[in-house]
């Protein structure tokens, strides 16, 4: 159950090149502010096809990547280069074309297997406040990261802030997450959603319903750019 009201901001985008260009130039407008007012940029990056776009987009920006941090809301318990790995995605689409330096990229280590690598995330993050920026996609399940329905959240004020997953309904079964709580965690959360598949769960958020998306409830609100 959902602790906190979500307050949300719709964002209707004409298709998914333009959702992606939208949400590329939210980002570099959140690093620029964080960069000058703290110096860093900690953002939480989602795995799929849309957010795939956005970062193939982030790649020409002018951008001092050496003050950027990279986190990750999920993996999937996969070898390292598996080209389903949300981290292998990442660099390919962008991180591996920017000078961020490798020790700020902070992959969630799943060739340890769920339960282990979770455990390592936790004190990955230990130390580390607010994210500035999250992002977020949707599945047609209305799960956000690898959070299903029916499955734990990590809402609770005690929840760690990465879970183990061993029975998520896609393969691979097991996966590591970032609880609800702690995404919510951020400054500012961004959700990512394209394509008739969505549009269901994009109907039951809207109307109220109980996904794990809505579990996400940042002070500031959450905003969904949808196409």
């Amino acid at each position: 159950m959902t602790q906190a009201r979500q307050i949300c901001r719709w964002h209707a985008q004409a298709d998914a090149g333009a959702l992606a260009r939208a949400v590329a130039a939210e980002i570099l407008d959140a690093a620029k502010a964080a960069l000058a007012r703290r110096g860093a940029f900690h953002l939480v990056l989602a795995g799929g096809g849309t957010p795939q776009r956005v970062y193939r987009a982030l790649r020409p920006a002018d951008t001092d990547w050496a003050r950027w941090h990279i986190w990750f809301g999920d993996e999937r318990c996969l070898p390292p280069a598996d080209p389903e790995r949300n981290s292998r995605m990442a660099a390919d689409a962008w991180l591996d074309h920017v000078a961020i330096p490798p020790p700020q990229v902070h992959v969630i280590p799943c060739d340890l297997g769920a339960q282990d690598a979770a455990a390592a995330y936790v004190k990955a993050l230990a130390g580390v406040g607010e994210f500035d920026l999250v992002l977020l996609g949707l599945g047609e399940d209305g799960h956000t990261a690898s959070l299903f329905p029916g499955h734990d959240w990590g809402e609770a004020a005690d929840a760690p802030d990465a879970l183990a997953v061993f029975d998520a309904p896609k393969p691979p079964p097991q996966r590591v997450s970032l609880g609800a709580r702690r995404l919510g965690a951020a400054r500012q959360v961004i959700f990512l959603a394209a394509g008739d598949s969505k549009r269901a769960a994009l109907a039951a958020w809207k109307n109220g319903e109980s996904i794990p998306a809505a579990a996400v409830t940042p002070a500031a609100g959450v905003d969904i750019f949808f196409a």
